[in-house]
C-alpha cells in the first residue's frame, strides 16, 4: 500500500495524518509513503512517522519513504532513532539524468581546478615581491616532506627500472651485437621519460595523499573556514607553500631518477652484456643532447603543479567525517597519476613535432 503526502508535516496535521497511516496500516504488507510533497517538517511529524515505523516492525513489515525532499532529509538527520527504524529508497535516475549530473559535476570541479591553478600561481609570483608575501619556514618544511623524505624510495625504484629495462632488452640486442647500444636507450628513455615519470608516480602517491588528506582534515576541522572567517585565502597559506616546495623538489628528484636509473643500466650492461666502463659512456655521451635532460626537467615542473593541485582540491573537496578524508585521500592518488600520465603523454607529442 502507498500514500502520497504533500503540504506541512506538522503538529497541526498529526491528527489528520494519524487517522490516514492508521487506515493504510490495517491493510497487508509494507507501507510506502511518497513524501516529495512535503514542505516542512517538524518533530511531532517525525515522531508521528517513528511511531508508525515500530508499530509495523512488530508486525514484520515496513515503512519506506520515496522521494525524500532535502528539507525533510535534514530534519530526519535530527532524528537518529527514526533513521534507525526508516528506510528511504531513492528514486531510479534516468540514464540521461545521470550522465547529465556526471557531466555537470565534472564541469564544476574542473572549473575549480582551474581557478586553484590560477590562484596558487598569482600568489606563489607575487609573493616573491611582497614582504610578507611567502611563508618560507612552510616552504622549507615542505621541501623536506616532499623532497628529501623521498629520496630513497625515489632512487631506488629507478635503479631497479633501469636495471629491469637494460636486463630486458639485452636479449634482442644480443641477436644482432649490438650490446653497447644499450646506453642509448636507458639514456635517452631515462631522461625523457622514466626519469621524471617515475619521480612524478612517486610524489603521487606519496606526497599528493598526504596533501588530500592534510586539507581535507583541515575542512573536516573547519580550519579551512575559519582562515575565511579571519580574511586569509587559504589558497595562500595553505596551497602555495606546498606548490613552491614540490615545484623545486620535483626537478630534482627527477634528476636524482635519472642518475639511478642511468646506473642501473650501467651496471647491468657491464657485468651481463659485456659491456666496458668507457664503451658505455662514450655511447652515452654521444647519444644524450641537453635538450633531453631539459625536457624531462619541463616535464618535472608540469608534474609538480598537477599533483599539488589535484591533492588540493580533493581536500578542499572533502565532505562528512574520517571515512571522507579517506576517500579524498584514495581519489587524490588515482586523480593525481592520471593527470601525471596524460600530461606526460601530451608532453611528448608536443616535444616530437616540435623537434
Amino acid at each position: 500500500m502507498s500514500l502520497v503526502i504533500s503540504g506541512p508535516l506538522t503538529r497541526g496535521r498529526v491528527t489528520e495524518l494519524h487517522a490516514e497511516l492508521t487506515r493504510l496500516g490495517a491493510s497487508p504488507g509494507d507501507v510506502e509513503l511518497d513524501v516529495a510533497g512535503v514542505t516542512e517538517a517538524d518533530s511531532a511529524g517525525v515522531a508521528l512517522l517513528a511511531t508508525f515505523a515500530r508499530r509495523l516492525e512488530g508486525e514484520s513489515r515496513k515503512l519506506v519513504l520515496t522521494r525524500i525532499p532535502p528539507n525533510l532529509e535534514k530534519t530526519l538527520r535530527l532524528f537518529p532513532a527514526v533513521g534507525d527504524e526508516v528506510q528511504k529508497v531513492a528514486p531510479k535516475k534516468a540514464l540521461f539524468e545521470s550522465v547529465g549530473e556526471r557531466s555537470l559535476e565534472g564541469f564544476v570541479v574542473a572549473a575549480e581546478f582551474v581557478m586553484l591553478c590560477a590562484d596558487t600561481v598569482f600568489f606563489a609570483v607575487t609573493g616573491l615581491f611582497r614582504r610578507r608575501g611567502t611563508r618560507w619556514d612552510a616552504v622549507l618544511y615542505e621541501m623536506s616532506a616532499m623532497g628529501s623524505r623521498a629520496l630513497g624510495v625515489v632512487g631506488l625504484i629507478s635503479f631497479l627500472v633501469g636495471g629491469t629495462m637494460a636486463l630486458q632488452s639485452a636479449a634482442q640486442l644480443r641477436q644482432f651485437g649490438a650490446n653497447v647500444f644499450v646506453a642509448d636507450l636507458i639514456g635517452i628513455s631515462m631522461t625523457r621519460e622514466l626519469g621524471p615519470l617515475m619521480a612524478a608516480i612517486v610524489v603521487a602517491g606519496r606526497s599528493g595523499s598526504a596533501v588530500a588528506a592534510e586539507i581535507g582534515t583541515m575542512v573536516i576541522s573547519e580550519e579551512i573556514d575559519a582562515l575565511k572567517t579571519m580574511g586569509l585565502n587559504p589558497t595562500r597559506f595553505v596551497v602555495v607553500p606546498k606548490a613552491i616546495a614540490i615545484t623545486i623538489t620535483q626537478p630534482l628528484l627527477t634528476v636524482l631518477a635519472n642518475l639511478a636509473g642511468l646506473f642501473g643500466g650501467f651496471l647491468v650492461a657491464v657485468t651481463y652484456l659485456d659491456v666496458s666502463p668507457d664503451a658505455f659512456m662514450g655511447r652515452l655521451q654521444e647519444a644524450m643532447k641537453m635538450k633531453d635532460l631539459l625536457t624531462g626537467l619541463i616535464k618535472s615542473v608540469v608534474f609538480a603543479l598537477l599533483i599539488v593541485t589535484v591533492g588540493a582540491i580533493c581536500g578542499l573537496r572533502t565532505r562528512g567525517g574520517a571515512d571522507a578524508v579517506g576517500r579524498s585521500t584514495t581519489t587524490s592518488v588515482v586523480a593525481g597519476i592520471f593527470a601525471v600520465i596524460m600530461a606526460d603523454a601530451v608532453a611528448s607529442l608536443v616535444f616530437y613535432f616540435g623537434d
